[in-house]
This record gives structure tokens, sequence and C-alpha cells, in this order.
């Protein structure tokens, strides 16, 4: 009661202040006020948290103001600039906004009415550049995404350490930089028809786009069918793949970091075409506290036993300490942003699964299983390394990695809901952990009596094998025709409805497992069931994706019998550079780490 009564009369004062200021500023426009919240927060001092409730007002009314005028877009750039530690200050002429900070700075050239001539901007040194970006933004007015572009730059410069400390470092991610597109030129065979898709998913390097803008230079390492066919159906160009920000962080411990090329100009390389990097010395290299990062772009869920082949390539850089470890499929569900929040992982999580034709799968994962310590994982945000020969090598156990990760978010749904409706399954499988990159499904089959068994090895990004156990029958060419077809639209599901159709027409129509007439059937068949191409199962099974008929077309005139976009064997492009066939990945021959080719590592990511 007493604490009652103490706070009545301070409630009540409050409410009178605020009463005073509503009728004081009745009749004040909007900039006056803003002007004067403004002018109270620059003359604040001591506690900074005293501020917070006044920052958080004038964002909001910042926001809900159009700009319309040269104040109001001074206002804002401003309010941008204190949310990221910048300074900022106009110039005396008023027609530019300066964002500053101790290793680069943002010129923003101002017009009347609040429109944008030019944005420039400049890093420690150099001459400031116009940013296309940057200005498209500010035109637009999405200060939201202006703002994150503002943290790209703030990120070349996070480390601890004086001035001078930030300009080697940002030196020594110029360096790296070069040396990483001269590794992506290197010539190597192709693998697939489409060179874009080859390039991502083949490329050393991945595809590499330079920073532009002060945006740090991106490598995009990975793309799933479904990707490239929401972005086909999209914009008429592939997109929505994974993608790696090459950056730099600050480390408790010094690395020696370039300050040089390590590669010759051209480059030189060893017999089997690995680039010939010069070593790390004290006249090409400094101990700075930083190491390089790639930062991926979404972050990717990883099994601990990939985490440490990671840290083996670093020689230590990449640790798995400090992770919050979790079952693989559980971290999966959180970060899909398309699956439903409300799912949560117990025991055993059931996922039901829709088909084209009314087909319904059940898939189970078992909670106990995948709750071993061989089967947890971490989200890895970014990837240290001090060397650019590790790019290679950290880009393989990535994409590894995000196959897998397609294969298992393949059995995800929302439509749980039918679980409860009495629905009848046309399959139902069970999702079992045999390996970290080795995975069993097990399903009834349509007598109801027996059990079958689909082994799935993915051994890296590029070759994914099956194998199909079922009772008194084995067929080689069957579990080619099943790896080929789960290769080229990486979905279990899709690949679980051709293998019971084939199952199906088996049981009706018996035939030996050497009978020729099977065997050329596999063969010759390029689509998990006749008259069905990958791309309208794929639509029918992901209506999000919005596949248009012209891009099924496009897909199906492109691509000949035998691949699609991610096809084991492609046909080679003309006029393309195939010369000195080397590994994907040259990097067995780095003196940096060559301890790692007899560190027991599988063959296949050496």
């Amino acid at each position: 009661m007493e604490s009652k009564s103490e706070r009545g009369p301070a409630s009540m004062k409050t409410k009178t202040l605020m009463s005073d200021l509503k009728s004081k500023y009745a009749d004040k426009s909007w900039n006056e006020t803003i002007q004067l919240v403004r002018r109270c927060m620059e003359k604040t001092k001591g506690d900074g948290r005293v501020c917070e409730p006044i920052t958080k007002c004038l964002e909001k009314i910042n926001e809900a103001l159009n700009v319309s005028s040269l104040a109001a877009m001074v206002s804002r750039l401003e309010m941008i600039a204190k949310q990221k530690g910048l300074g900022s200050h106009l110039s005396p002429t008023e027609t530019v906004c300066y964002l500053t900070a101790d290793m680069f700075y943002i010129e923003v050239v101002l017009l009347p009415g609040g429109r944008v001539e030019d944005v420039r901007a400049a890093h420690h040194g150099e001459a400031p550049v116009s940013s296309p970006s940057l200005l498209q933004l500010l035109r637009m007015k999405k200060f939201q995404e202006f703002s994150l572009k503002l943290d790209d730059l703030v990120s070349f410069y996070n480390i601890q350490g004086e001035s001078d400390v930030k300009v080697k470092v940002y030196t020594a991610l110029r360096h790296l930089e070069t040396d990483l597109f001269k590794i992506s030129h290197l010539p190597r065979s192709l693998r697939e028809s489409d060179l874009h898709i080859d390039l991502i998913m083949n490329g050393r390097i991945g595809n590499v786009q330079p920073g532009r803008d002060g945006s740090p230079m991106t490598i995009e390492y990975y793309i799933s069918p479904l990707d490239v066919l929401t972005g086909l159906s999209g914009t008429g160009e592939v997109s929505g793949g994974r993608v790696a920000l090459v950056t730099v962080g600050s480390s408790d411990v010094s690395h020696r970091l370039q300050m040089q090329s390590l590669i010759s100009s051209p480059p030189q390389v060893d017999s089997f075409g690995f680039p010939v990097f010069q070593p790390l010395t004290e006249s090409c290299s400094e101990l700075l506290p930083a190491t390089f990062l790639l930062k991926l772009q979404p972050p990717l869920p990883m099994l601990n036993s990939f985490i440490e082949k990671m840290g083996k390539i670093t020689d230590g850089v990449m640790s798995e300490k400090h992770l919050q470890v979790e079952p693989l499929p559980q971290l999966l569900l959180k970060t899909n942003k398309k699956q439903n929040s409300k799912i949560s992982w117990t025991d055993w999580v059931q996922f039901v699964v829709p088909l084209p034709a009314s087909e319904y799968h059940s898939y189970v994962f078992p909670g106990a299983e995948w709750g071993r310590e061989s089967c947890k994982g971490a989200l890895i945000h970014t990837v240290p390394f001090d060397h650019p020969g590790h790019v290679p090598a950290l880009l393989d156990v990535l994409r590894h990695q995000a196959a897998i990760n397609v294969l298992l978010a393949s059995c995800f749904s929302n439509h749980n809901q039918l679980k409860d409706a009495g629905l009848q399954y046309d399959l139902r499988c069970e999702v079992l952990p045999e390996s970290d990159h080795y995975l069993s499904v097990t399903f009834s089959l349509d007598d109801g009596n027996h059990l079958a068994v689909l082994q799935v090895t993915v051994v890296d990004s590029n070759q994914v094998s099956c194998r199909l156990l079922m009772p008194d029958f084995v067929d080689h060419k069957l579990d080619d025709f099943i790896s080929r077809v789960l290769m080229r639209c990486m979905s279990i599901p899709i690949t679980m409805r051709a293998i019971r159709r084939k199952v199906s027409s088996l049981t009706t129509h018996p035939l030996p497992a050497a009978d020729p007439e099977l065997t050329t059937a596999m063969e010759s068949t390029s689509t998990p069931h006749s008259g069905e191409s990958v791309p309208e199962i794929i639509s029918a099974v992901y209506p999000s994706a919005s596949v248009s008929h012209e891009a099924i077309e496009e897909e199906r005139m492109a691509s000949s019998p035998g691949y699609y976009v991610m096809s084991v064997a492609s046909p080679v492009a003309d006029n393309v550079n195939t010369d000195a066939v080397a590994n994907p990945s040259p990097c067995a021959s780095l003196g940096v780490y060559s301890h790692w080719v007899t560190s027991g590592l599988p063959a296949e990511l050496l």
C-alpha cells in the first residue's frame, strides 16, 4: 500500500507534464519538434542510457516522416550515422553531408528538396569513388538497406589497435582479393553445360564478384536445383545461392597476413595445376591481431566433424570452441525461413510432404538417433583463415555440408496439419543418420509386408551415390538410375516417388536383374517418371518456386538426356579454356598446411 501511494503522485505529475508538453507544442510542426529533440540529445551528458527513450522516439519520428526536404534528409543521415557509431557534419555550403569514421568516409551530395545527386565512398588513403548502389538506395529512400551497407564498410576496420594497424589489415585484405581472383581464373575442366552454374559449383573459388561501392568481395559457392528454378522464374537470371563475403575480423592471437600478392603474374602452377604460392616471410607479411573471414550468408548449419575439417585446413585458425551444438535437423528447422516456426524438436519429428497427383509421404526423424554427438553441429556465421590457399578447400567443405543440408531439408514441410486428418500416406519413411555424410531412408513396400532401405552417400557436393536394398532383389542399374535422379533434383521425396513407381512396375511386371530391356530403360531414363520433367515435379512440390512454363521449356530444351543443372557428366561448352585440367581444390601442394594431406581426411577433399 505504501509503494502505491508513493507512485501515485509521481504518476500524476508525469501525466501533468505530458499534458503541458502536448498543449505547448500542439501548434508546432514536426520539423521544429525534431530539431528540439536533437538539440536536447546533443546537450545531454553523462550516462548514455538517459538518451535511450529520446533516441527511440526520434527514430520513430524520422521513420514516420516523408523525407521531402533537405533538412529532413540531413536529419535522417545523421540519425543513421549515430546508430552506426559514425560522425556526421554538413559542408559550409550545406550541400554535402559527410558520414565519417577513422578509416573511411561517405560523401552525400544533396540537392534542394532532399534529393541526392551523388554518393561517394573513400577508404583510408584512397580517393572518393562514386557508389551507384548507395546512390540508388538513397534516391529510393531505402534507408534501412543503406544502413546495412554501412555495416559492410565498418566491418573492414572492425579491428583492435591503432589506425596504422587497421590500415595494414585493410592492405592485407586487398592483396588477398587479388590472389583469390588469380586462383579463380586458373584453367580447369568443365562439368556442367551451364557455365554460370559450373562456376558456382565447381570453380576453385566459386563465382567471385569484386567488392564494389565499399562492399566486400562476394563468393557464390553453392546453389541447389530449386534455387536455380526459383531464380529463373523470377528474373530470368540464376540467383538464390549461398554466398560468402570476404572480409576481416579481430583475433585474440596475432596471425601472419600477407602484405603483397603471394601468386606471381602470370600465375605459376605445378604439374597438377595447383597454384604456386610465395612463402609467408617477414618481408612479405606481418603479424597482425586479425584474420581473414568468410562471412556466410545465410549462416550455414554444420556438423562438428565438418567444423573440425575446416580447423585442420586452417591449422587451428577455425575453432569449434564455444559453439552451441544441436542436432543437425534441429538447426535446419531453425534456419529454414519457409518452415513453420511452431515445430519443435522432440523425441521424433514427423513431416507430411505432398507431391503431384495427390501423393503424400510421411518422413520421420527419430530424435534419439539424430541426437547423438556425431549428428550434432552448430550454426556457422564466419569462417576465419589466414592464407588465400585455404579458401578452395574451405569452399569444398562448405559445399559438401550445403548438399547434405539441402537433402535433409527436402523432407521438411509445413503441411503437418495433415497428420491429424486421417490421411492415408502413399509412403511412410524413416530418415536415419549412418555417418556425417551417409544416411538411410527406411520405407515399406506397396505390399506392406516388407521393408526396403535406400542408402544415400553424399561423397561431395557433385557426387551422390545411392543403393536400394530390397528383399530378394539386386540391380545396380536401378541404383545408378536412383543416383542420377537424386543428383538432378537434390530432393529425397521426389526421388522416393520415382523409386515407388519403379518398384511398383517391377512388382507388377517382375524382370530379372540383368534383363536387357530394364537395362536399356534405366540408361535412357532422364527424368524421375516418364512424361514429367524435374522442373515440373519441383514446381508441384514447391509451389512457392512459381516456375513458369517458359522456364520449364527452356530447361527442357537446354538439357540433353542424362543431365540437368546438377549433372554428373555434361558436354563441354565451346570456346572455353579447358587446358591444364586440375583438381578444383588446389590445396594439397601448399606448404602452409601440407600436414593436411596426411591428417586422415577423406580422399575426396584432398
